[in-house]
């Protein structure tokens, strides 16, 4: 087992996380959404406390608890006064180790509650239809929050096998920053987290993106569309170079999309780019909100600014504004010591290089136009694309992507 700190002596609080490698893209169908269902669950009761003490014992200590599942990883996490760090630790292990499920069907009901309520918001659901898009029958493509009729009927056997396999010592680290010694929070996990003996769990295949056009219809007053392909790995050097391309493309509110489609047009309130990256692969992807009259205008300028960036690259006004842009995000964004952890954490669990502040600022400097229009050219291409979209005609928006991409409506 592995354990990863920074120490921030000008701080009172510790952040202390325990990440586990296994998420949504490690479950077979039939498991949809047992990463999930399973970080729920660790909060529900313990052999020494119920799901009630457990909340009672950490509102006593003033501390602030949570947990998240993604694609690749569940990880449980607390952040509370420097104090406490013994006590707040002892707790998370004994619930990350020793869930009893005791309380299995009350909790596949609030599951289930959080399934149908994400369903009712398709502008968080439509990025879930992109993926698979992209990634087809891959486990990427399935969203983390799995299948309502599995949530449904997974019987608690089944659920602690999963727990036993995958919350193995190889699978998992410890990450803390805060007022903290490193050697003291190695000790407490030696004395409070013992998992099982288990072999590191591996990504299985390797996700290939492919073209697709994917629509989900539904009565809404927008429709939700999303236009995005394959990217970079979590590792890849090159991460720092499309991070400023994204900035220059959607990421910013100086970007063309921000420019082009809601400050200079009107058409839409939230209209952006963003990038994913996994263990093996990634995924670059762009975002727009608009009412039915405007879904045709508003993917002609989407697809405008792709032929214009993937041809083009940026100027190097864009470089430097988006440096800068990237850069202050990248500080600004690592001043909470909740925010250091969770970095910690994912380097290590992910075997992605641990750099520090003023190195990823450096790597940022270090971009070049020819770094960004080299994945503009490889990435950005707009007939590699898949289209997705949540709306009330699924003809009205094969028309509208045709602006974008005529190859993957073709398909």
């Amino acid at each position: 087992m592995r354990v990863v700190t920074e120490a921030l002596p000008s701080v009172r609080s510790v952040a202390l996380g325990f990440w586990v490698r296994t998420g949504s893209r490690d479950e077979a169908p039939a498991q949809a959404g047992v990463s999930h269902f399973l970080e729920h669950l660790l909060f529900k009761g313990t052999a020494r406390h119920s799901a009630i003490e457990l909340s009672e014992l950490f509102d006593a200590l003033g501390a602030s608890t949570n947990a998240a599942t993604s694609k690749e990883s569940t990880h449980l996490h607390a952040r509370f006064l420097d104090e406490h760090t013994e006590r707040v630790f002892e707790l998370l292990a004994e619930m990350l180790l020793g869930p009893t499920f005791p309380e299995v069907d009350s909790e596949r009901q609030v599951v289930l509650e959080e399934i149908a309520m994400y369903e009712d918001e398709p502008q968080d659901r439509v990025h879930d239809v992109l993926a698979e898009a992209v990634w087809g029958d891959h486990p990427l493509g399935r969203r983390v929050l799995g299948e309502a009729d599995v949530i449904a009927g997974i019987p608690v056997p089944e659920i602690a096998a999963y727990h036993s396999s995958r919350y193995t010592s190889a699978n998992i680290v410890v990450a803390a920053a805060g007022n903290l010694e490193h050697g003291r929070i190695a000790e407490l996990a030696e004395r409070h987290l013992r998992p099982p003996e288990g072999d590191g769990h591996g990504p299985g295949p390797a996700p290939v993106a492919r073209p697709a056009l994917a629509f989900q219809e539904k009565a809404t007053e927008q429709y939700h569309v999303c236009f995005g392909g394959g990217g970079i790995a979590r590792a890849d050097e090159r991460r720092f170079a499309l991070s400023v391309l994204d900035a220059v493309f959607g990421g910013s509110i100086s970007s063309r999309l921000f420019r082009e489609v809601r400050e200079k047009r009107g058409l839409a309130y939230s209209v952006g780019s963003y990038t994913d990256q996994y263990t093996d692969g990634g995924m670059i992807a762009m975002y727009v909100g608009t009412r039915e009259e405007n879904v045709a205008e508003a993917c002609e300028v989407i697809g405008a600014e792709l032929r214009s960036l993937h041809a083009g690259g940026i100027t190097a006004e864009e470089l430097a504004r988006g440096k800068e842009h990237v850069k202050g995000r990248m500080v600004l964004s690592l001043e909470p010591t909740s925010a250091r952890m969770n970095r910690l954490g994912r380097s290590l669990l992910f075997g992605v290089p641990l750099l520090s502040l003023d190195e990823m600022l450096e790597r940022v400097d270090a971009v070049t136009l020819d770094d960004v229009a080299a994945l503009a050219a490889e990435l950005y291409d707009p007939a590699r694309l898949s289209a997705a979209a949540i709306g009330a005609d699924a003809e009205r928006f094969r028309a509208a992507a045709e602006a974008v991409s005529p190859a993957v409506v073709a398909a």
